[in-house]
């Protein structure tokens, strides 16, 4: 079957007016419930979109590893591309997609960076495993082999040897605040529900938008 030829009729669900009413932060917890519920690999997965230093969008997939109704909360290396990208330009898209519920959420916001106290208790709770491999991984940089980076896996666990692994300086999270929700939900014939909410000096607006 070419690509041409691909047709999904998406019927999982709807996304009523009544949900104009909602808080958009209440909302994305109960779909985000429904995800954890009906998605069987990584239904925190998001794809995190910044402005790179030459201009052009980037984006990657992140873990979400905290939601509240300040934000989304994520970890990563502070002198990755990423890091350097939030640091010159801290406005960001995310971006939910859950194709087994056929269901997206697109979020704008801008990201600042999580205190010490939240990154070094999320840290602790990592395998240690991970933890070594975050002073492993120079993030982004080039390498000259995997067999470089493998050694220096080796070096650290006989560093860390019998002591408590410490996060690196360099280590750490951000939490997005958005200032924009949409949600999405595929319907029969692409006549698709979409429910923007906009942030109007502290208080939300909800708007149907054509699919």
């Amino acid at each position: 079957m070419s690509l041409k030829e691909r047709r999904v009729d998406y019927q999982k669900g709807t996304l009523s007016d009544d949900s104009k009413n909602e808080s958009p932060f209440k909302l994305f917890e109960n779909w985000l419930e429904l995800a954890k519920n009906n998605v069987a690999v990584d239904f925190n997965a998001m794809c995190l979109s910044t402005i790179s230093l030459d201009g052009y969008p980037a984006s990657r997939i992140v873990l979400l590893r905290e939601f509240t109704d300040k934000g989304f909360v994520f970890y990563t290396n502070y002198t990755s591309a990423k890091g350097n990208e939030l640091q010159q330009n801290p406005e960001v898209s995310l971006n939910f997609f859950w194709r087994e519920l056929e269901k997206q959420v697109r979020i704008k916001g801008t990201a600042h960076k999580v205190s010490s106290e939240v990154s070094d208790k999320y840290f602790a709770s990592r395998p240690r495993k991970s933890q070594i491999g975050a002073w492993v991984s120079n993030q982004s940089q080039i390498i000259q082999s995997r067999d470089s980076l493998l050694k220096r896996e080796e070096e650290l666990e006989e560093t860390f040897k019998d002591t408590e692994v410490t996060r690196p300086s360099g280590w750490g999270g951000y939490i997005v605040s958005p200032n924009s929700f949409e949600f999405w939900q595929g319907r029969s014939g692409r006549l698709h529900d979409r429910l923007r909410f906009t942030n109007k000096e502290g208080s939300w607006k909800a708007d149907r938008l054509s699919p």
